[in-house]
Order: C-alpha cells, then sequence, then structure tokens
C-alpha cells in the first residue's frame, strides 16, 4: 500500500504531501490544476525520467518521495530477492533532482534509478491516460497472459531459457564448427603448437615468483660483494687505509702519553677504536665470505624467466592464465583431431537440445492455453459489467515451432466481438478509445485477483465514457478496491462518488506566484466537490441534492 506521496519543488507543487488510505483514492480537480504533474511525479519518484525544466522556477532542487508499506508474504520476499530490508515493514523510494543531476534512495540508500524500477514492480501498477492503446500491440497480449497465469509458468519459462540459451551457445558452435571444416587441419597445427610450447616448458605454480626472488637475491649479492670489496680496501688495504692511519696514530701517541701522562686518556680512546676497526674488519670479512654467487646459477635463473615471461606475453599474464589457456587448446586439440566425430557429436547434442526445448515449449503452450481459456471467462464476464452487452472474448494461441524464442513458440492474440451476432476479430482492429479503456480496466480488474501488487493507479482510465457505462465503471474500480488499494484521478462524479478517501486538487495565484495544492476533502466538502463535477460553475440547490443522493449510493459512514 502507499501511504504516502511527498512532493517538492515540481512543476506548479511548492510542497504538497497526500497521505493515502486503503480503498479507493480519487483526485479531482478542474483541467489545468495540476493532477497530471501528481502523477508525472510519482512516475519520476518511480525512475522514469523528468525534464530538468520540471524543477520549479527560482527552486535549488527538485524532490518526489513515496512510502509504502508492504504487509504481503510474497512481496516481501520479492523485495528480499532484490536485497530490499523493509524498515517497520516500510519501503522509501526518494528521487531528487540537484542541477540537473538525479540521484535515487531505497530507505536512506543510494541506488541507480533501474534498480528503483525492479523494485517499483511489486510494489504499484500504474495505467496512464493512454496505456489502453497498449492492447493495440500484439506483442503485449502475451505478457498479459503470462502474468495472469501460476507459478508452473514462471517455472517452466526459467527453465527454457536455460535450455534455449545451451541450445544457441551448441547451435552457434555448430554452425562455427562446419564453416571452420577447410580450416580445422591449420587450427590443429597451431593448438598443437601452443600445447607442446606450454608444456615443454614445465613451469610449476609459484615458480616464477621464486625465480624472481632467487634472481633479486643474487643480483644483491653481487653489487654487495663488489661494494663491500671497496669498504675492506678503504679499511684495511696496505697504504693510506684507516687501519694503517689509525694505527701511526696510535704509535704516536703512545709516545706522548710516555712523555705526558695526560694524554693516556686519549691514547686510551684512540686504542679502542683500534681495537674496535680491528673488529669491524674481522666482521667485514666473515661477511664477504658468507656472500654466495654462482654464475651458472644466476644464468639458469635468468633464462628460465625469459621463458616463463615468453609465454606469460603469449598466453596469459599468469601462470594459472596459461595453465587454463593449456586447458582450452588441449581440448580444442581433442576437437580436431577427430574432427568428424567432433561435429557428430556437437550435431547430437544440437538436436538433443533441440528435442528439449520442443518439450519446453510445449508444456508452457499447454499452461498458456489452459489459463487463456479461464482468462477471457473471466474478462467476458467483466466486459459484461462494464456495459458490453453479449461481448465475446477469446485468446487465440498459435504455435509455431520455427519461432522458438527464450518465451516459447507461442503467437498470442486477443479476439473480441463487442456487438450481438459479429464474428470475433483481432482487438487491434474493432475497439474504439472508449472501448480500449474499458477493455483494459476489465483485464487489470481480472488479473489484479492474482497478483501481489498492492497498489494501482488509474489516471484518467474514464476518457471517453459517460452515463451507465461511467456508472458501470465506477463500480468496477470500487470491486478493485475492496482488495488493492486503487488511486484514481477522474472527471466522473460517479466515479468519484465512490471514493473511500476524495481529494481535491486546487491551483492558486498569489501575485506572479501560482502552486498547486491537495487538500482532503471532509464528506460535505466531497459532496460540493461532486456537484462541481455534475453542474461546473452553476451549481445549484437541486445539482447538490444530487450530488449528495449520489455520494449516498455509495457511502461509508465512517468517512463522514
Amino acid at each position: 500500500m502507499l501511504c504516502s506521496i511527498h512532493v517538492k519543488n515540481i512543476a506548479l507543487l511548492d510542497d504538497v504531501e497526500i497521505n493515502l488510505s486503503d480503498g479507493l483514492n480519487i483526485l479531482t480537480g478542474e483541467t489545468g490544476a495540476g493532477k497530471s504533474i501528481i502523477i508525472d511525479s510519482v512516475n519520476f519518484a518511480l525512475g522514469c525520467r523528468m525534464n530538468a525544466d520540471m524543477v520549479r522556477d527560482g527552486s535549488d532542487y527538485a524532490l518526489a518521495e513515496l512510502v509504502f508499506f508492504v504487509d504481503d508474504d510474497r512481496t516481501r520476499r520479492a523485495l528480499e530477492d532484490l536485497d530490499v530490508m523493509l524498515t517497520e515493514g516500510q519501503v522509501i523510494l526518494q528521487r531528487r533532482i540537484v542541477k540537473g543531476k538525479s540521484s535515487c534512495k531505497v530507505n536512506g540508500e543510494t541506488v541507480p534509478a533501474s534498480r528503483i524500477r525492479d523494485i517499483a514492480e511489486h510494489l504499484i501498477d500504474i495505467h496512464g491516460q493512454h496505456e489502453h492503446q497498449s492492447l493495440l500491440y500484439r506483442k503485449n497480449h502475451a505478457l498479459m497472459l503470462d502474468s495472469f497465469c501460476d507459478e508452473s509458468l514462471a517455472d517452466e519459462l526459467c527453465k527454457l531459457e536455460s535450455i534455449y540459451d545451451e541450445y544457441k551457445k551448441t547451435a552457434d558452435e555448430y554452425e562455427t564448427a562446419v564453416a571452420s571444416k577447410d580450416s580445422a587441419a591449420a587450427d590443429l597445427d597451431y593448438s598443437r603448437y601452443v600445447v607442446n610450447e606450454i608444456e615443454a616448458a614445465d613451469i610449476k605454480d609459484g615458480e616464477d615468483i621464486e625465480l624472481e626472488e632467487d634472481f633479486r637475491r643474487m643480483n644483491n649479492s653481487r653489487n654487495i660483494a663488489q661494494m663491500l670489496g671497496e669498504v675492506v680496501s678503504i679499511l684495511s688495504s696496505d697504504t693510506g687505509s684507516a687501519a694503517s692511519m689509525i694505527s701511526h696514530a696510535l704509535s704516536q701517541m703512545r709516545r706522548i702519553s710516555d712523555m705526558d701522562p695526560k694524554a693516556s686518556g686519549i691514547y686510551e680512546q684512540l686504542f679502542a677504536a683500534d681495537d674496535l676497526l680491528a673488529d669491524c674488519i674481522r666482521s667485514l670479512n666473515d661477511y664477504e665470505g658468507s656472500l654466495e654467487f654462482s654464475p651458472e646459477d644466476y644464468e639458469r635463473a635468468s633464462q628460465r624467466l625469459d621463458v616463463i615471461n615468453s609465454l606469460k606475453l603469449k598466453y596469459g599474464q599468469t601462470i594459472e592464465a596459461i595453465r587454463e589457456r593449456l586447458a582450452q587448446e588441449s581440448e580444442r586439440v581433442d576437437k580436431l583431431s577427430d574432427y568428424e566425430t567432433y561435429l557428430e557429436d556437437l550435431r547430437i547434442r544440437k538436436d538433443d537440445l533441440h528435442i528439449q526445448l520442443l518439450d519446453s515449449c510445449k508444456r508452457i503452450s499447454d499452461i498458456r492455453t489452459k489459463e487463456a481459456k479461464i482468462l477471457s471467462e473471466e474478462i467476458v464476464s467483466a466486459l459484461g459489467g462494464l456495459n458490453f452487452l453479449d461481448a465475446r472474448f477469446e485468446i487465440a494461441i498459435t504455435s509455431d515451432e520455427d519461432k522458438i524464442t527464450r518465451r516459447g513458440y507461442d503467437d498470442v492474440e486477443f479476439m473480441i466481438s463487442t456487438n450481438p451476432g459479429e464474428q470475433l476479430k483481432p482487438l487491434t482492429g474493432v475497439a474504439s478509445g472508449g472501448e480500449l479503456s474499458r477493455i483494459m480496466l476489465a483485464l487489470k480488474s481480472v488479473l489484479a485477483k492474482r497478483d501481489s501488487i498492492g497498489t494501482l493507479i488509474f489516471d484518467e482510465i474514464d476518457s471517453g465514457i459517460s452515463g451507465k457505462t461511467a456508472q458501470l465503471v465506477a463500480d468496477r474500480m470500487a470491486d478493485i478496491a475492496a482488495t488493492h488499494q486503487v488511486i484514481a484521478i477522474t472527471h466522473l462524479p460517479q466515479i468519484a462518488s465512490h471514493a473511500t478517501t476524495h481529494f481535491l486538487i486546487e491551483k492558486s495565484a498569489d501575485g506572479d506566484h501560482t502552486s498547486t495544492s491537495v487538500r482532503e476533502l471532509s464528506y460535505d466538502d466531497s459532496v460540493e466537490e461532486l456537484a462541481r463535477m455534475l453542474a461546473g460553475s452553476s451549481i445549484t440547490d437541486a445539482v447538490r441534492k444530487n450530488a449528495a443522493e449520489l455520494k449516498r449510493s455509495y457511502d461509508r459512514p465512517d468517512k463522514r
């Protein structure tokens, strides 16, 4: 159920919030008052496009927010499959435009507009002013029939899609193989070359990493040994080294300390430095001796790395990728080595999948045929309640095994006869605009019995009807509202009189500022609005009495 609609800074709407009820919510108002803006705002919140110029002049942003309450287990599971977690049973969809850029949120989490559209499919169904024209497109007839069928059809369609995808893949491979038969020998030679090259390399898992570490270590060992030699030379060469100079300085300080005891402390310090330097030189010699560098090992590692890097350049950036390429080419060698067997195996697999396809299509067609009969009967009943006298309605299903798609091989077309004695004809060629709107209403009322969508919006579905037919349409919408929340924009008092909750959309001007407001009407105000709808601007007591009588004909005392 749609609990509320909040719109801000869209077209003539400054800041409007509509708190809706269950049952039949009616929106009425003068032509041009802004009723269509409400529906446009709802569509915008549900992920549809909206022109940037719809942002109200002088405003920095536009906002549309819908709050739904979900208490249906089927809908809750569908939303959970879309990773939508309910917050106290609510789903809040919000869309905002700021500086020409829109952002969408679901329960406060930013999501793409496509995600909102996926979610909305389980929450609300909007029937716009011209949507009944969709009945004129045969491709929509199958979708409408399928939406009526029970979950067994959905399960079979899921199976069919899997078989179809596998069949197409196999059929494409078979066609490619037949076309490539002449080049099979060359392809076999190439695949064998790849397999031989990779297998000859005999690469091990992690070998490249280990070799690179060894190569860096050996490179470092050689460089360190060279630098160590320079250090040892500086510290301990025969002439001019640090050791020889300290030794000479120590000799001189010994003579000085013999002559002046005060210098003995300095001598002791220099003696300690000479001793420390000797220890350092011994450590350097030990460290230099511990370094291992084998030119043969170094060359072997370098060559092995060249082999592995060459394979990476040709067949993949990792050893794992090279192994995958080896598996692919090995499989290809097996296929190409006996090409005729490979082709025959593909053909058998393709034919077997085609048989499975036909079986799956047959099961789907049987379900559709069975459900089409039920749907046709229910639509005929619904049409009778919408002033179609002796109307006949059938759903023609034609199967063509040569035209299989991911949804089967059925072509579905709605057939109708609206007058006694007339033959059934395609719906696309016999119904007028007013008839189409009633047929769509009949279809919606029947489909609503099976779907789990809680909210239906009808935007002026009453176009082109009046009199008794209008009353019958009103009754049908009230029937739907008994089990679903219905939101309807209408110009017909017969429909408005059935309102559970009645809203008036008004446009007002204050200087150079024009805005649209929405207010919920009391019982008396609803009667007054019905009187306006009946008589226009000249509302007399007789008109008010007529409006009150019309209201009482579908009165709910709790709404007074």
